[in-house]
């Protein structure tokens, strides 16, 4: 019989603690944006790209100097 009480207690606490850290999770904003991360590397992508190509284009346009 007392294990099933313990056994009852430990199921509240864990899922107490469970919902805590659901609660810390929304609030610090965890959950805003889940869509964002799969497409962050091809932004990362198009800005390297954009930096290489401008430096290379700036580049040519500067005359030689002899």
């Amino acid at each position: 019989m007392y294990t099933t009480y313990f056994l009852i207690f430990i199921v509240f606490f864990l899922g107490f603690a469970a919902w805590l850290l659901f609660v810390w999770a929304v609030k610090s904003g965890q959950f805003e944006d889940p869509e964002a991360p799969k497409y962050r590397m091809l932004d990362d992508e198009d800005a390297s790209d954009a930096i290489e190509n401008s430096s290379s284009a700036q580049d040519d346009e500067k005359p030689y100097s002899r």
